[in-house]
């Protein structure tokens, strides 16, 4: 008798992460029977003192571990969520910033929402000219290459999306990616959602 298959996402936070964002993405991926580990990210490029962190609007947040510890594993993607100065704590990460190299390169998923996409994805150079969304009010940042219209857009492994209020769509196009549009649709049933 085979273990049924549960894909691994990677979801890092840091202070000043978008709550919506982050809470919507992990629960989501949860219910859809992904395994979530959630990493805390440092700021300023250092480690995080603590899996304890502060979120925008000032929400309180716990990381299962550090992000540095998290580096030598695999995962089917690595889901960043918005917000700043969050964001730019992710950009700043080296662990992370690796991280996400060897997942683009690899062609696993990277997802990110809201800030995210400017901030950290393009960058390091992860957009190049692929299509891409971000929150509106940072639009005219993003290269004019990479804009495109939509709530949730995905170029191959790359998916992105706007903002807090997209995060339910974002968070179901990316359990479509890992666990197929069947249980993308379960999942939005159960989220009053199909």
């Amino acid at each position: 008798m085979s273990t049924p298959f549960h894909p691994q996402a990677l979801v890092p936070i840091t202070d000043g992460t978008e709550e919506i964002e982050a809470v919507s993405i992990i629960d989501v991926l949860r219910r859809a029977g992904v395994e979530v580990t959630v990493a805390g990210v440092g700021t300023a490029g250092r480690p995080a003192a603590s899996l304890h962190f502060t979120a925008s609007r000032g929400v309180g947040l716990m990381a299962d571990k550090s992000i540095e510890s998290c580096e030598r594993n695999s995962y089917a993607a690595i889901v960043l969520p918005g917000g700043m100065p969050g964001a730019a704590h992710l950009r700043d990460c080296p662990a992370l910033s690796r991280m996400l190299a060897d997942q683009d390169r690899a062609g696993r998923l990277v997802a990110a929402i809201c800030a995210s996409p400017v901030v950290v994805l393009q960058s390091q150079g992860l957009l190049r000219g692929r299509g891409a969304t971000c929150y509106p009010g940072m639009r005219e940042q993003m290269e004019a290459a990479s804009r495109r219209p939509g709530r949730v857009v995905q170029d191959g492994n790359l998916l992105t999306s706007q903002g807090p209020g997209t995060a339910l769509e974002f968070t179901l196009a990316v359990v479509a990616h890992l666990c197929g549009p069947g249980r993308r649709s379960e999942i939005a049933a159960q989220l009053l959602m199909a």
